[in-house]
């Protein structure tokens, strides 16, 4: 990005054109930004120049007539265009600023002289009219006043008055900064939790967000209080950088907005010369994250100044330091290097203070880090196990894991420990389920495997499998096939044992198996355990993956684990564990009492009762026949049920006389208030199979009235899974949910004349993932060719 000129070094825009005052800033602004060099501060700098040119013939044309002159009144800029910079679709924020009242008409009429040729413009303005003290008192009391005054900028008429106003508005500030400062920070607190963290936000409000452009103007508060400075350089780069974006963004929109949605990324990425949506959010990211950094350190240093006593500290004119181990201490609620600390001799000191204060749960001090990453040679390699338990003992620290972690980061030193980490900084996840970026993510992960570390017996594995399980995200291909080879070359470099390299590598590598088994495959199927068992080879594997798996999903977020799928992966162990300990498998899990109620009645019949906090389950036993499946799914979809998961299984009835009864278990999610009611549900189930209800038409006539998604779905995918049961053929369809999804796809089975034995069901965000075992008229697998065909009728239903 260029350098800007400064103000001086912009063209004269003064003479502008003496037609329509209004009509000629229009055409000069349009021109502007349609000029060469795109979005940058060199636009935004031109841009308030021009205004201000403009501005101040308004002002001068208006106060000529009338009798205030130009003595006592000023026209100032607030804000960001107080700051000297317009974006394509900023607000003009002026303040019409006058000493007394006794020429409140003439002030009102120079007033509209200014507003209304800016209203004429087509530009947004947000203007105010205010006396001295009016400016001074409404600043003492909103923060949102203050803060625009401290960016006030003199662009017309007296500038003494407007000096006088900021200079006073300052020294008030200055003056109650102790006392405000906590109000301020408590606002921006209330911020971040309403508009979210543009780190881990798929659409990121890129001045309102925490991290965002509004972040700047409350540090500049503090900066200006005199209580602490703020960090300057690297935040200023980055918010200029998050700048660049939002001008992008107008642009492109054509309309002012600072929120980033999913549909204008590639094209904002474009406009900036990025190479699409996801380097695009890379680098929304890495500068929220410097933002958010220098706020964290800003308002730790601002709280500790304004404590009304810091005596504990000092004793003469010494700190008393707490010492936390040989050359590091705690001071003012830090972790900090002593003075007789060496980095250059102790190559091993970096990750000592890092795993002492995270352990303390102490930030580290900024100068203390500054002194690492100035001072410290690198660890020799392989890594020593002393340097290798500093690093572990880092991991399982618990939550304070994550503010050391970011300072590691966002000074440096964390690419001289684990270069790797680039792959997966700042990198966006893109569904639904995942709260946090990828780089996120695995820290916190970690933080999870931290709480689980006593069911385990290495736990050390533990937590650097739980550091590393997504790095091949970002890789090409599979990204648990492509972070496996990554993770082993860094256990090994961390100076593990090539036993316990291979095990860190099987975690990776399979760190999703236990979780999609056991939700999209019949655990009763031998083949199923089988092929788990092959891969983790031991019982100890597996213990450590079983618990990967629940920090992984406590990780992503809420929407990832239920109680359901806690109890399909802990089924899915037991049998596994059984598999390698040579031991038979368990018998299939008995029917409930309820369900066999139902099964022993012989009769359709439904039962839907709450599950979790949104979540019901609906069971339904009926008279085993083809179609029943899609004839369920498709009631619960005209019931506006959206399927979470389903479970089919077919028992003989108790007396052994009469059809198999088939006995299905779906969890749902009611949509708006349309909770399922067991009769209705029955009723409208009887009449499909009776051929009363026509559920092709209905639900058809639902899906065309449903809103078309803004970015096209990717085609759907239908696959065989090979050698997943010897019984039956396997076949996996992902797709994005949408009315009527498993209706179509059971109506293609059945209509092909092909049972399902077996069937998972999961949705995972906007995307389902169903999984069928098909058998033929003889029970047996499909042949080639009724396969082929099944994955074309699939396909067309998915589409």
């Amino acid at each position: 990005m260029s350098v800007a000129p400064t103000l001086s070094d912009q063209p004269d825009p003064d003479n502008l054109g003496r037609g329509s005052l209004a009509a000629d800033y229009t055409a000069r602004r349009r021109a502007l930004l349609a000029s060469a060099g795109g979005p940058g501060v060199a636009r935004r700098r031109s841009l308030a120049v021009l205004t201000d040119a403009w501005l101040r013939q308004l002002f001068g044309q208006a106060t000529a007539p009338t009798q205030l002159g130009t003595s006592g009144v000023a026209l100032m800029a607030v804000g960001g265009y107080g700051r000297g910079e317009l974006s394509w679709g900023s607000d003009l924020d002026l303040v019409l600023l006058h000493a007394e009242r006794r020429h409140s008409a003439a002030v009102s009429d120079l007033a509209d002289a200014i507003w209304y040729p800016i209203w004429d413009s087509g530009v947004q303005l947000d203007h105010s009219v205010r006396t001295f003290d009016e400016a001074r008192r409404l600043a003492s009391s909103d923060f949102a006043v203050l803060l625009g005054l401290l960016d006030a900028r003199h662009v017309a008429g007296d500038p003494a008055v407007a000096q006088r106003l900021r200079s006073s508005v300052l020294g008030d500030w200055r003056a109650a900064a102790r006392r405000r400062l906590p109000d301020l920070r408590e606002a921006w607190e209330i911020r971040g939790r309403e508009h979210g963290d543009l780190r881990h936000t798929l659409e990121p409000d890129l001045k309102e967000g925490r991290g965002g452009l509004r972040d700047l103007v409350s540090l500049r508060a503090v900066a200006a209080s005199w209580v602490a400075d703020r960090p300057h350089r690297d935040v200023d780069d980055a918010v200029r950088r998050l700048a660049d974006v939002r001008d992008a963004l107008q642009q492109v929109t054509g309309r002012p907005g600072s929120r980033l949605v999913l549909q204008e990324q590639d094209q904002v990425a474009s406009v900036l010369g990025l190479s699409g949506a996801d380097d695009l959010l890379r680098e929304v990211g890495a500068a929220a994250a410097a933002v958010t950094h220098a706020a964290d350190v800003t308002w730790r240093r601002a709280l500790q100044a304004a404590r009304p006593s810091r005596s504990r500290y000092i004793r003469g004119r010494r700190p008393v330091l707490k010492l936390l181990g040989p050359g590091l201490a705690e001071h003012d609620g830090e972790a900090v290097l002593t003075a007789q600390a060496d980095p250059t001799v102790d190559p091993m000191l970096a990750l000592r203070l890092a795993a002492r204060a995270a352990r303390a749960g102490l930030p580290l001090s900024p100068s203390s880090v500054d002194r690492l990453v100035a001072d410290s040679p690198p660890l020799r390699e392989p890594w020593s196990d002393a340097a290798r338990d500093l690093f572990v003992d880092l991991l399982g620290a618990g939550a304070p894991l994550v503010a050391v972690w970011e300072s590691l980061d966002q000074s440096g030193l964390l690419d001289r420990l684990l270069p790797e980490w680039e792959t997966v900084r700042h990198r966006p996840q893109r569904t639904a389920l995942h709260r946090f970026s990828v780089d996120r993510h695995l820290v916190e992960t970690a933080v999870e495997a931290s709480a689980l570390v006593r069911a385990v017996r290495r736990p050390d594995l533990l937590l650097v499998a739980a550091l590393l399980h997504d790095l091949g995200k970002g890789l090409p291909g599979d990204h648990s096939e492509a972070g496996a080879p990554v993770a082993a070359g860094i256990a090994r470099r961390l100076g593990f044992t090539e036993d316990d390299v291979h095990v860190v590598e099987v975690l990776v590598r399979h760190h999703l198996l236990l979780v999609t088994t056991a939700t999209r495959r019949d655990l009763d199927d031998p083949a199923t355990v089988a092929g788990v068992a092959d891969a983790l080879e031991d019982t100890d594997v597996l213990e450590l993956l079983h618990t990967l798996t629940l920090a992984d999903a406590r990780a992503t977020g809420p929407g990832a684990w239920s109680d359901w799928k806690a109890g399909l992966v802990e089924d899915l162990v037991r049998r596994t564990a059984l598999k390698l300990h040579g031991a038979p498998p368990p018998p299939a899990a008995p029917l409930t009492p309820a369900q066999a109620t139902l099964v022993s009645s012989g009769q359709l019949a439904v039962v839907a009762a709450p599950d979790e906090a949104v979540t019901w389950t609906v069971t339904v036993a009926a008279p085993d026949r083809p179609g029943l499946f899609a004839t369920v799914a498709g009631v619960l979809a005209l019931h506006r049920l959206s399927v979470r998961s389903a479970q089919i299984r077919t028992e003989r009835p108790p007396s052994g006389d009469g059809p198999d009864m088939a006995i299905d278990v779906w969890t749902v999610i009611p949509e708006r208030d349309h909770e399922p009611r067991s009769d209705a549900l029955r009723n409208d189930i009887a009449r499909a199979l009776a051929g009363e209800l026509d559920l092709t038409h209905r639900l058809a006539t639902r899906d065309a009235s449903r809103r078309v998604p803004s970015v096209a779905p990717p085609a759907p995918r239908v696959d065989v899974v090979e050698a997943a049961s010897e019984t039956a053929t396997v076949v996996e369809v992902r797709a994005g949910d949408r009315v009527g999804l498993l209706y179509r796809l059971g109506r293609s089975l059945a209509l092909m004349g092909v049972s399902i034995r077996a069937a998972r069901v999961v949705t995972l965000g906007a995307e389902a993932v169903d999984v069928f075992y098909l058998q033929d008229a003889t029970g047996g697998p499909l042949d080639a060719s009724a396969a082929r065909e099944v994955i074309r009728l699939l396909t067309d239903a998915a589409t």
